[in-house]
């Protein structure tokens, strides 16, 4: 689980102004798309982490134009977890952080979400909350014939992961996997 040079560089670039809105950074996704990239940002409240809900999500394209996908906004509520009102907050304070150092060429695409409850793992040390929960994995090189699987989490530690898949007990190096999220069971 390595970002790319330039996902790391944003990251670095990001993290500062993300914090200062008072909300964790849990991940960045650097899609170049051509024309119109897309820079993807994670945030969530670590003390309220599994009431985050997908819903609560910002767009805005690098002309300034903003939509939410979800207009009904609960921040009210506390201990919901991340809302509609700190996606705009953070949306906000990138985006001058963007215009500012222009770390990204061409035109592109700024989304602020909450990782939702399917949440996508960007450290291993991020899954540690969810040992004995079911995580869907996107392997680089295979292990045990498979490059795709979901297993639960046994266990982990700074380099590498054990899941289940199976009945079977595999132990995956952190360097191998591409993707991981969590699978939400109601």
């Amino acid at each position: 689980m390595k970002f790319s040079a330039k996902t790391q560089a944003l990251y670095d670039l990001i993290a500062p102004a993300v914090a200062a809105c008072g909300v964790e950074l849990w991940g960045i996704e650097f899609l170049p798309q051509g024309k119109r990239s897309l820079l993807r940002i994670y945030i969530d409240k670590p003390e309220n982490q599994d009431d985050t809900t997908a819903a609560d999500q910002l767009v805005v394209s690098k002309d300034a134009s903003a939509s939410t996908a979800d207009e009904t906004d609960a921040d009210e509520d506390a201990g919901r977890g991340i809302g509609v009102q700190d996606c705009v907050q953070v949306t906000h304070q990138v985006s001058g952080v963007l215009d500012v150092h222009d770390p990204i060429s061409g035109e592109y695409a700024l989304e602020v979400s909450s990782p939702g409850w399917d949440r996508p793992f960007f450290s291993l040390t991020q899954m540690q909350a969810y040992i004995g929960q079911k995580i869907a994995l996107r392997l680089i090189s295979a292990v045990a014939n498979r490059r795709k699987m979901t297993a639960t989490l046994l266990e982990l530690n700074e380099q590498q992961i054990v899941v289940e898949v199976e009945g079977q007990r595999l132990t995956i190096d952190g360097d191998n996997i591409d993707k991981a999220n969590l699978v939400y069971e109601d």
